[in-house]
Parts: structure tokens; C-alpha cells; sequence
């Protein structure tokens, strides 16, 4: 029952798609993000992915992940 409304309620809408948006331009020739748009969003995502692991690996940032081994027990002390 709520699958079926659910249903209905996304068929009053006329959602497009991005290529169905692109596609109505009608454009005749290919623009700069045609030609290299998925280079530069790959070289891009490629520039943050280094970024990020020279950040992580290199600067010296002490992480704390855990303190399994660094950490010893004292004794305790009764007074």
C-alpha cells in the first residue's frame, strides 16, 4: 500500500535526468567541459587523494590510534 502511493506520488513529477537535461540544448559542437571535464575532475579527485596521504603519512601527526602496548600499569598505592 505505501509502495503504491509512494508510486504515484514520484509519477506527478517529471524528473530528468542530467543527460535528458543536456540533451534538450540541442548543443551542435562540444564545450571545454565536453572535451575535458572528466579529465579535470580526475585529476582533480587524483590531487586531493595525494593531498590527503601526504598529509596522513608524512607531516608527523601522532594519530593515538590505540594505546594498547604504550601504556603500562602503576601500582596501586592504599593510604
Amino acid at each position: 500500500m505505501m509502495f503504491s502511493l509512494t508510486r504515484n506520488a514520484l509519477r506527478r513529477f517529471k524528473i530528468r535526468s542530467i543527460q535528458q537535461i543536456r540533451q534538450s540544448h540541442e548543443k551542435h559542437s562540444p564545450d571545454f567541459h565536453d572535451k575535458y571535464g572528466n579529465i579535470v575532475l580526475a585529476s582533480g579527485s587524483a590531487f586531493c587523494v595525494v593531498a590527503w596521504v601526504f598529509t596522513a603519512t608524512q607531516i608527523g601527526i601522532e594519530w593515538n590510534l590505540s594505546p594498547v602496548g604504550r601504556v603500562t600499569p602503576e601500582e596501586w598505592n592504599d593510604k
